[in-house]
């Protein structure tokens, strides 16, 4: 009789026809008797073949279970009784699956390791499941690989290639993919700072010059974008509506993404040239009068990427020549000095105003300032803070400690150079 005949005419727990018994125990000595059928047994495992070859026809098979496995022993008795075909079908969980799986495994039984894995490759996992299936997976060898096929690591090309695609989407200037709006968009520029993470795999992929040039032409196309958006806010007729705002904001968003992926990637001097040369242009349209009392959500996040620019320039993360910085000090500090009162002086968000520069933001843009002062030229200096200190605004931010360093600098740098003199003086008389 063939496989699928015995299994037809054959039933577990049919003591009638049985010839064979199994006996499970687990761990308290519990045992449970199940009545058999040595056909079965032997076509579907080579474990119970092998013990039937020593045993006659009468005699019982004795299995030691854990508590744990206990119940997926009598799940695989019950599957050796059902064709190939249908054991699949069978499953009701992953969990289920994982412990068939490794007890088939333990006793030889190749159809139903073949179903239980072919479940597994195929079947949705949850983040827990993928856990608890790695675990088992990892004590079964090379009978369960085809499981964790979607887990194996790709090659550098391919890695390459998906994430140039995703900085292409997410770097995008096309309109929203209807009906899901930005949202796809998003969760691209989400998974390229996934991507991002600190890895070997990572430093090889963001080192390769076409994922750099790719790059470099996003932020381009970001940067044109957003000057096109924000130019034409003087074009609308109401500037009043939130729509317009919000688009000038969801471009903004794109290049502040930017800012926070570039460093990772050794491109951060890219974004600071960018926003330095478009600094002048941007200025002029938030501070043209149309937008006097408006578009606050977009000054105050103006700053805060401003901010950023100068903690990499004033911190020392990105190399600039000296007019380079004093330039970008110069077009933002009066409007930073200017803005910050008039932010606090309209109240806070539980009076309907909810655009503030918080306290952490200030901090980090005062320190980064003093820190880029303190790197400029003394004469570049001393124009800065001069004109700090003529200004009504010398509250914020307080450039105080800079001044104090400049002025201590100063007297030593005359006094090395008295000395300086005298020495000169002194050989000359010498000689």
């Amino acid at each position: 009789m063939d496989k699928a005949g015995a299994a037809k005419s054959c039933t577990l727990g049919d003591r009638s026809t049985s010839d064979i018994t199994v006996r499970l125990t687990n761990r308290e000595g519990r045992p449970e008797w199940f009545y058999s059928h040595s056909s079965i047994l032997i076509n579907k495992s080579k474990f119970f073949a092998d013990q039937l070859s020593h045993l006659d026809s009468t005699a019982c098979i004795e299995i030691h279970c854990s508590d744990f496995d206990y119940d997926h022993h009598v799940s695989l008795l019950r599957l050796l009784y059902l064709p190939e075909d249908s054991v699949v079908d069978s499953f009701d969980s992953v969990k289920t699956a994982i412990g068939i799986l490794q007890v088939a495994v333990a006793l030889h039984c190749e159809e139903i390791t073949r179903s239980c894995i072919q479940y597994l490759e195929a079947i949705p996992w949850e983040d827990k499941e993928e856990e608890e299936i790695l675990k088992a997976v990892s004590k079964l060898g090379p009978v369960a690989m085809p499981i964790v096929a979607r887990l194996q690591p790709v090659d550098l090309s391919t890695t390459r290639n998906v994430f140039v695609s995703a900085i292409r989407f997410a770097t995008s200037i096309a309109a929203p993919c209807l009906p899901f709006g930005d949202e796809l968009k998003t969760s691209a520029q989400e998974q390229v700072e996934y991507m991002l993470g600190e890895d070997e795999d990572t430093s090889l992929i963001t080192a390769d010059d076409e994922v750099k040039l790719v790059v470099k032409m996003g932020l381009s196309q970001i940067c044109s974008s957003f000057e096109k958006e924000l130019s034409s806010l003087l074009l609308e007729s109401d500037l009043t509506s939130e729509a317009v705002e919000d688009r000038v904001l969801r471009s903004l968003s794109d290049l502040e993404w930017m800012c926070n992926i570039l460093p990772k990637m050794d491109l951060m001097k890219e974004f600071v040239s960018n926003w330095t040369e478009i600094s002048g242009r941007i200025l002029t349209v938030v501070e043209d009068r149309k937008l006097d009392s408006l578009m606050w959500g977009l000054k105050v996040k103006l700053i805060e990427v401003t901010g950023k620019v100068l903690e990499a320039v004033g911190y020392g993360n990105v190399i600039l020549p000296p007019p380079c910085r004093v330039q970008l000090l110069k077009t933002w500090l009066p409007y930073i000095r200017k803005m910050k009162p008039l932010l606090d002086s309209k109240g806070h968000e539980d009076l309907g105003f909810p655009h503030k520069m918080d306290e952490d933001l200030c901090e980090s843009i005062e320190g980064a300032i003093i820190s880029l002062i303190l790197a400029l030229p003394s004469n570049d200096q001393a124009d800065i803070l001069a004109d700090w200190m003529k200004t009504e605004q010398v509250r914020y931010p307080d450039l105080s400690e800079a001044f104090e360093v400049w002025c201590y600098r100063t007297k030593s740098a005359k006094r090395r150079l008295v000395e300086g003199l005298d020495k000169v003086g002194n050989a000359a008389v010498s000689l």
